[in-house]
């Protein structure tokens, strides 16, 4: 049985419905990545899954339990968030936030201890950010802010991970560092991570399993090597393009069809007017 899954659901915002009888299965010890174009519901289903947002209808379950029973604490121990869009409290240092990460593990019974501080030295270390450890976060760039924010949900040290569009504001370098450190994540702790991407070929890459959505409908799932096909790309996307093998990972590669000159699209639109006839 999968730890986190999502039975039946029914997803909207101001009466606006975004998805209707969604239901998908998280496999544990997976690196899972949702796919589809813009307002296709990806990001909406990430919020659901991590409680952020509560469903119309049908229920998100957690290790069995519908999450929206769980305590608060009992879930952020389990589930750990990178959300779209996050806002640090003013003048908290990047050393700080990232220990905020531990606040689950606290309680009256245990407080601070040398074990949280190595955490949070290896979580900053692991994203690049030891060395801003003493910068105010709102002084960062977008991209160290966002480093700073994963390593925040590393300091958590959960076994499920949810992020939500992770590169975003990342240069290609740092998003290579960054999906290569989730990929760790999952390889060497086994960690289940859940993520939102908008380019199809990291998500191939990386994922050992894929969600393609559209309108809010999961249209294929499964291994990358087994879904991603021409015909899949055009469903979802609305793009023609060739599937090849990835010459660095051997995963699939899409390869969009090249432009048309306009000429040539000109003398073609011409052509099929005077076969049409009136």
């Amino acid at each position: 049985m999968s730890r986190l899954t999502a039975e039946g659901l029914t997803l909207a915002y101001d009466q606006r419905t975004i998805a209707e009888h969604l239901s998908v299965a998280i496999p544990d010890h997976s690196f899972t990545v949702i796919v589809g174009p813009n307002a296709c519901g990806k990001s909406t289903l990430l919020r659901a899954l991590s409680r952020m947002l509560k469903p119309a209808a049908g229920a998100v379950l957690l290790d069995g339990q519908a999450i929206s029973s769980l305590p608060a604490k009992q879930v952020a121990r389990t589930l750990g968030l990178l959300p779209q869009s996050s806002v640090a409290p003013d003048g908290i240092t990047v050393a700080d936030l990232v220990a905020r990460g531990r606040y689950p593990h606290q309680g009256l019974l245990r407080q601070w201890s040398a074990e949280d501080e190595r955490i949070v030295q290896e979580s900053m270390a692991a994203t690049g950010v030891a060395g801003l450890a003493d910068r105010y976060v709102d002084e960062l760039s977008g991209g160290q802010r966002q480093r700073v924010w994963i390593a925040m949900a590393l300091a958590q040290q959960t076994p499920l991970f949810l992020l939500d569009e992770p590169t975003t504001y990342l240069d290609i370098q740092h998003q290579i560092e960054v999906l290569d450190l989730c990929a760790t994540l999952h390889e060497e702790q086994g960690r289940t991570l859940v993520a939102v991407l908008h380019d199809l070929n990291q998500a191939a890459r990386y994922a050992t399993h894929l969600i393609a959505m559209k309108d809010g409908e999961v249209i294929a799932e499964g291994a990358p090597s087994d879904i991603v096909t021409a015909d899949l790309v055009g469903r979802v996307f609305g793009i023609e393009c060739r599937i090849i093998d990835d010459p660095e990972s051997g995963t699939p590669l899409v390869v969009p069809a090249a432009r048309r000159p306009r000429e040539a699209a000109a003398a073609a639109s011409a052509t099929a007017a005077a076969t049409a006839g009136p």
